[in-house]
């Protein structure tokens, strides 16, 4: 028989008065703009029971669908984490000081093209991409020059990178070691997340296994130096960027979440010491209730599955934590002012699901990375948000709506048919070392199953776009318009070469001999069974360059092609 709204109720003041008398609500106008007061959280009338209760219950307890703490946002608000990086480290340190110094909480790295393919900016195939889209880190020259003047003990940071993340993520490391902050006072998140780079965004270097070796010694580090770090940001707005659904993007992220606890498993790692290590990032796009929704699924379903199938027994363990970033997707060139209100639209609907942490778009972004005008007002949305629109007061203010639950109970049922197929795909090739789900995955990866599901997904909707049948304003309807062209920030061809010349004059000063020494241990451990990261670290030390590193690494294991299929 269901419970009774009162036993619920109860739970979460007892948890809200524990919080509140260790200084976990922050002390704060927490009424309407009237001045009416408000509740922390709502729910069925006293003495109501509701059969939806066990799936919806309470803020702070499981199965978390309205959200992980009993506070809301009355603890604390999300970390306003702008992604931001262009040119070279000393231009990228200019505009994190300015999102700093203007409210920001976090940092967010993005990397240009040769960093995230593992390449040095000097490599001849990186010829006009130095720069352009992300900042250019070659070594930990870079890295050091990235952050200067920013205490890397006291700012979390995020680095959106996955094929070469373990060798960039020992340059942050030494970077902080130079700054004098020991490596285990660390508060940040790594992407790492290689299965979706095999789904969707395709920037790998080599084939799935060595991949999941580099991350298994990567989660074997942080779970047992560095408890704060989180080396695994499983994504799904690449998924979503890629062209596909909701559901999709919420099926796919989370089964790959699923096959990274099985890889910690796989290492004899306790689930309830790594599991927390692992968060997710996801997109918000321009269906409001429909992402609200999603959010709510997803932690929702990350709960279950972490408890009844992987044996997490701690709320920490069973607790999805995910950033979110607005749909790129949906911004326009046409009328591009227009994207300031979907960008607002969007948060409002990742800060209504409960997001920790979010990224806001700037309105210039579908033509080329933000103005710092574009940006400040990017980063401005967010605090009106969190400043003028109460929706820091109450705890998932949407939750018991019946629109709202019966989304969320369908994109979870969605969810885990998805999840069925994977694993029925994977047990077509007999169990894997790594476990079921990440048969399945590889199995996907495979056979183009993920990115064929995204292209009919994609194509579907770009015909209903062309029939007229989803609108969007600017570009299929309403397009009149006064707006001339913006002024956009261009990444000139001194950038490209003056990080080459930083690079040939770092290989001319640095110890060749300590760096030749340093791969040739990295070589061997490669080759071996043992971690990668301690002579990954020595080489980073001896100033290797990213290039160099990956370029072993590319020799003991060869590099990934994608099958061909029509």
């Amino acid at each position: 028989m269901p419970e009774t709204s009162d036993a619920g109720r109860v739970r979460w003041q007892r948890a809200y008065a524990e919080a509140e008398a260790r200084g976990g609500v922050r002390q704060r106008d927490f009424t309407t703009l009237s001045g009416m007061p408000v509740d922390p959280v709502y729910g069925p009338p006293e003495g109501a029971t509701d059969p939806r209760a066990e799936r919806i219950g309470w803020p702070g307890e499981f199965p978390f669908t309205r959200g992980l703490h009993a506070t809301g946002y009355r603890g604390r608000p999300w970390t306003i984490r702008q992604f931001a990086g262009f040119g070279d480290a000393i231009q990228t340190n200019e505009r994190y000081r300015m999102i700093l110094d203007g409210g920001g909480g976090g940092l967010s790295v993005a990397f240009d093209m040769p960093t995230l393919m593992g390449l040095d900016s000097d490599d001849e195939r990186c010829r006009g991409e130095v720069g352009h889209c992300g900042v250019a880190v070659d070594s930990c020259a870079d890295m050091e020059a990235l952050f200067r003047g920013i205490d890397l003990g006291a700012v979390s940071t995020s680095m959106t990178i996955s094929g070469p993340a373990v060798p960039v993520f020992c340059m942050y490391v030494v970077a902080a070691e130079r700054q004098g902050v020991d490596p285990s006072a660390l508060d940040g998140t790594l992407q790492t997340d290689i299965f979706k780079e095999y789904i969707a965004q395709k920037e790998w270097i080599f084939d799935p296994g060595p991949h999941l070796r580099l991350i298994g010694d990567l989660m074997e580090h942080t779970s047992a130096t560095m408890p704060r770090y989180k080396p695994l940001s499983v994504s799904g707005y690449h998924i979503r960027e890629a062209g596909a659904t909701a559901a999709q993007e919420l099926a796919f992220t989370l089964a790959d979440g699923f096959g990274y606890v099985e890889l910690g498993l796989s290492r004899g790692l306790d689930v309830d010491v790594f599991a927390p290590g692992l968060s997710f990032f996801f997109d918000a796009h321009i269906d409001f209730f429909e992402e609200v929704a999603k959010f709510r699924a997803a932690r929702r379903i990350w709960a279950r599955w972490m408890r009844d199938r992987f044996g997490a027994t701690t709320a920490r363990a069973q607790r999805l934590r995910f950033h979110t970033q607005t749909a790129g997707v949906s911004l326009t060139a046409q009328q591009p002012y227009n994207n300031v209100v979907r960008t607002a639209v969007e948060a409002l609907a990742a800060v209504m699901g409960g997001t920790s942490s979010l990224h806001t778009n700037a309105l210039d972004e579908t033509l080329a990375l933000p103005t710092a005008r574009s940006a400040e007002i990017a980063l401005r949305t967010q605090q009106v948000l969190a400043e003028e629109t109460g929706v820091v007061n109450v705890a998932d203010p949407l939750g018991g709506s019946w629109y709202v639950e019966e989304l969320t109970d369908r994109l979870e049922a969605e969810a885990e048919e998805i999840f069925a197929r994977i694993e029925r795909m994977g047990a077509r090739d007999g169990a894997h070392p790594v476990g079921p789900i990440t048969s399945g995955l590889l199995r996907g990866i495979e056979d183009g199953w993920f990115t064929g599901e995204i292209a009919e997904s994609a194509f579907a909707y770009q015909l209903a776009l062309e029939k007229g049948e989803k609108r969007v304003v600017g570009v299929n309807c309403h397009t009149a318009t006064v707006t001339g062209e913006l002024e956009i920030l261009r990444v000139g061809s001194e950038v490209e070469r003056e990080q080459c010349q930083r690079l040939a004059r770092r290989r001319a000063e640095r110890d060749g001999e300590a760096v030749a020494v340093a791969l040739a241990r990295l070589r061997e451990a490669a080759r071996g069974r043992g971690s990668t990261l301690a002579p990954m670290l020595d080489a980073v030390r001896a100033e290797a360059t990213l290039g160099e590193l990956c370029g072993v690494l590319r020799e003991e294991w060869g590099s990934y092609r994608e099958p061909a299929r029509f």
